[in-house]
């Protein structure tokens, strides 16, 4: 390339002198506390301005139309806006996908043709977020030879995520899937192709080979298909290289492993700028809380040390309490799986649960809802915060975990989570004051995802199709 001059010089001259301003930058904040040294935050070499795919990857994207077509406002209700805990009176204002106002009661500080919903009675609050489904897996209707279809996966995750979508729940970070199902429909739903909430999806697990979802007895669910077994620092940094390729939000690691194994996936996934949570277990959570992974899911056995070191690293926990207490109501015990040789019952993941609450460990509201247990919704989603209720969380801390710290844990705190100016527009309308009862996130009257209003009334609300214009007047007049 030959040698910019005059005008050309001056504009790459001041271009390279921010790009270097923003990586000293970079360099401060992950030298800084609460910050992975090792961790490649993409925020840091990127613009303010840039506009970047709505999801952990980061990828720089060309602006595009989205959302609601002009203003939105939702006034007269009260906001809960996860920021604090208190609700208050006031008005929020949308235009396109983003908040770009929350006003105070009495204020009309709006465009005159903006479009007015009037929510008095009502609580107005970010949408929820579920940190652990599996949309693609089969239900009982599925045929056994349909179990590791892409295409039949992706319907069934299209049909299970607008149940979620009925119930206040906008985003969800989808934790293994068959094939590219998991990634097809996040990418179809990133595009608002269909009704549904956003999917930050981890593809395939990845374990050690004959661990978790690898184990017998061998499933279309413990399969090739859905899990990556890996062996050795080596292929585990590989898997973890395979499956951001595909298009992985965040990575899904579970036992077993060796701890080089572990170490190495932590250390790669941070380089490409994705968080690790792991569903693991006893001595596979000390050796991943070791290597620094972000969040652990599940109230699986570890020791009263480990819970000390999670707290200390910063390291987050997804619970997921009311999957296993149905599987103690309904089967009384959890058995079968050779990933799971262990003991537990309600009592035992509840003192885990406790435990951790008083370590002081950040935690996330996730259901591992799976198959036909998205039927049981918003009641198991409930249910997740009635146990953080129980633990000794209120109402509105319960909600807020549900929302600005999943945000945050996933890595979508400046998009995601808070009704705030700037933010994305997921917002919920519900009948009731949820942040003193929980039971009032069963009555959703209004969903808007990304500035779109999906939900209405109670009901999924697809807006009817405008049809394109013909290219000329058909059939042509000349015609005899």
């Amino acid at each position: 390339m030959g040698r910019a001059t005059g005008k050309q010089g001056k504009k790459w001259g001041r271009y390279i002198a921010s790009l270097c301003s923003i990586i000293a930058v970079g360099v401060a904040l992950g030298s800084s506390a609460g910050i992975a040294q090792d961790f490649h935050d993409r925020r840091t070499v990127q613009f303010s301005q840039q506009i970047t795919a709505d999801n952990p990857q980061r990828t720089p994207a060309v602006s595009r139309k989205q959302g609601f077509d002009g203003t939105l406002v939702l006034t007269g209700g009260r906001i809960f806006d996860s920021v604090k805990a208190q609700a208050y009176a006031g008005s929020l204002v949308i235009q396109q996908n983003k908040i770009v106002a929350v006003l105070p009661a009495g204020s009309h500080d709006w465009p005159v043709d903006a479009t007015v919903i009037d929510v008095t009675g009502k609580t107005v609050m970010p949408g929820l977020i579920d940190m652990h489904v599996h949309a693609t897996y089969p239900t009982p209707q599925t045929p056994a030879d349909m179990h590791a279809s892409e295409g039949h996966a992706t319907l069934r995750a299209l049909r299970s995520l607008q149940i979620l979508l009925e119930n206040g729940i906008t985003s969800v970070r989808d934790m293994s899937g068959p094939l590219n199902a998991p990634y097809i429909i996040s990418e179809w739903l990133e595009k608002d192709m269909a009704p549904g909430p956003r999917v930050f999806a981890a593809g395939h697990i990845i374990t050690g080979t004959g661990g978790h979802a690898a184990d017998r007895p061998l499933t279309a669910i413990h399969s090739a298909a859905y899990t990556r077994e890996a062996d050795g620092p080596d292929d585990w940094r590989k898997a973890v290289r395979e499956t951001f390729k595909l298009g992985a939000s965040h990575i899904k690691i579970a036992s077993h492993f060796a701890p080089d194994e572990v170490k190495a996936a932590v250390e790669e996934a941070h380089r490409l700028g994705l968080k690790v949570t792991c569903d693991c277990e006893t001595i596979y959570i000390a050796m991943a809380v070791e290597a620094g992974v972000d969040s652990i899911e599940h109230p699986l056995p570890r020791t009263d040390a480990t819970i000390q070191m999670m707290a200390k690293k910063g390291i987050a926990a997804i619970p997921t309490m009311q999957v296993y207490q149905g599987g103690f109501d309904t089967r009384g015990d959890y058995a079968g799986t050779a990933s799971r040789r262990f003991s537990m019952n309600s009592q035992s993941n509840y003192d885990v649960l406790k435990k951790m609450i008083a370590a002081g460990i950040t935690i996330g509201v996730g259901t591992d809802n799976i198959g036909g247990a998205f039927g049981l919704s918003p009641n198991i989603y409930i249910s997740d915060l009635k146990f953080l209720q129980k633990a000794g969380y209120t109402p509105a801390k319960a909600l807020m975990a549900a929302t600005r710290v999943n945000a945050q844990i996933m890595d979508m705190g400046d998009k995601l989570g808070t009704l705030e100016p700037g933010k994305l527009a997921d917002i919920i309308v519900i009948n009731g004051n949820p942040d003193q009862d929980l039971d009032a996130l069963s009555r959703v009257d209004t969903v808007i995802r990304n500035g779109n209003i999906v939900v209405k009334d109670g009901q999924l609300f697809v807006p009817r199709h405008v049809s394109a214009p013909l290219p000329k007047p058909s059939p042509p007049e000349n015609l005899h």
